[in-house]
């Protein structure tokens, strides 16, 4: 498919993608990423498929805000300050899943990893699906980051599985990954992955 230039249309035509299971390649404020229905069982599993990804590795997600988050993860106090502190911005936080609401592939241990990006394009998205997206960095697993659609393209150009549906934000400043922190077994806030927030 052929990549679509932003504006409220394609946007629009990317959230009717997600909400039909299929999959959109969309600017983040990191890299390119993989957008998909979290709560939709077959859409996560054909992230993994295009990325390469073993299913064992659980897939992080994106909210529109932070009240989407809480409709499906506690929040314990000792993530809390970080949540109101980074969000929105490139803080994933490892929080305890409430309810059956998302697909079962991308909980791991009873946890999922979620963050309210600052990108406006990916809050647009989740608003838009009324749930959160899974959000993958857009590059077969193993290969480079990819900052624009030409490197995105080019590392799917040969895959059976593709995505189906392209949001064009020109080329994107790279930026570090995301900053992941969860909690120890004593309750203590622990990075579990250093990135573009310093913590």
């Amino acid at each position: 498919m052929d990549a679509q230039t932003l504006n409220d249309q394609t946007i629009q035509q990317a959230i009717a993608v997600l909400k039909n299971g299929g999959v959109v390649v969309f600017p983040t404020e990191t890299a390119y990423g993989l957008a998909a229905d979290a709560a939709n069982t077959e859409s996560v599993d054909r992230v993994s498929l295009i990325k390469g990804r073993t299913e064992d590795k659980s897939l992080p997600l994106i909210a529109a805000d932070t009240a989407m988050v809480e409709v499906i993860a506690g929040i314990p106090r000792g993530l809390r300050s970080l949540a109101d502190r980074y969000w929105p911005g490139p803080l994933t936080l490892v929080l305890p899943v409430m309810g059956d609401q998302l697909a079962a592939s991308v909980i791991r241990q009873g946890t999922i990893a979620i963050r309210v990006s600052s990108h406006p394009v990916a809050q647009a998205l989740a608003r838009g699906l009324g749930r959160p997206i899974v959000s993958t960095s857009a590059n077969r697993s193993g290969e480079p980051t990819c900052y624009s659609l030409e490197c995105v393209k080019k590392q799917f150009e040969h895959q059976p599985i593709k995505p189906d549906y392209y949001l064009d934000a020109g080329v994107l400043l790279p930026e570090p990954t995301s900053t992941i922190v969860g909690l120890d077994d004593y309750g203590i806030p622990e990075v579990l992955r250093q990135g573009s927030i310093e913590i």
